[in-house]
C-alpha cells in the first residue's frame, strides 16, 4: 500500500524522478517555461489542482462535457486528492468567514442537522 502512495506522490512532485507519461504527454511538474507551456512546445499540461477546480465547477454547473474534459487531465487518484483538498479549503474558508467550526459548516453544506 505504501508503495502505491509513494508512486502517486512521486508522480505529483516535480523533479528528476518525474517521467513522461506513455504517449509522450508530460507530467504537470515538467514545465520549464514561465507561460506554463510544456517543454518542446507541446500542449500545456494541467496540474491536479487545476483539474479539481475545473471538475468541481463543472459539476456545480452540471456540464458533462467539462466534467469529462477535466477528469481526463490527471489520473483518477490525483483528481480525487485535488477534489478532497478543494473541499477542505472551502470548508475552512467558509468556517472562518462565518465564524463557525468547520464541522458545523460541513454539516450545514450537506444539509445535515447540527451535531
Amino acid at each position: 500500500m505504501f508503495d502505491r502512495v509513494r508512486k502517486v506522490w512521486a508522480g505529483l512532485l516535480p523533479g528528476p524522478r518525474a517521467q513522461a507519461r506513455p504517449g509522450g504527454e508530460e507530467r504537470a511538474g515538467e514545465r520549464d517555461r514561465p507561460d506554463g507551456r510544456a517543454r518542446g512546445g507541446g500542449k500545456r499540461t494541467h496540474n491536479l489542482f487545476e483539474a479539481a477546480a475545473a471538475y468541481v465547477s463543472a459539476c456545480a454547473d452540471d456540464d458533462q462535457d467539462r466534467i469529462d474534459e477535466a477528469a481526463g487531465w490527471v489520473s483518477p487518484e490525483a483528481l480525487s486528492f485535488g477534489v478532497n483538498e478543494l473541499a477542505c479549503r472551502a470548508v475552512i474558508a467558509l468556517a472562518r468567514e462565518r465564524d463557525e467550526s468547520p464541522a458545523t459548516v460541513a454539516r450545514a453544506l450537506l444539509g445535515l442537522p447540527a451535531a
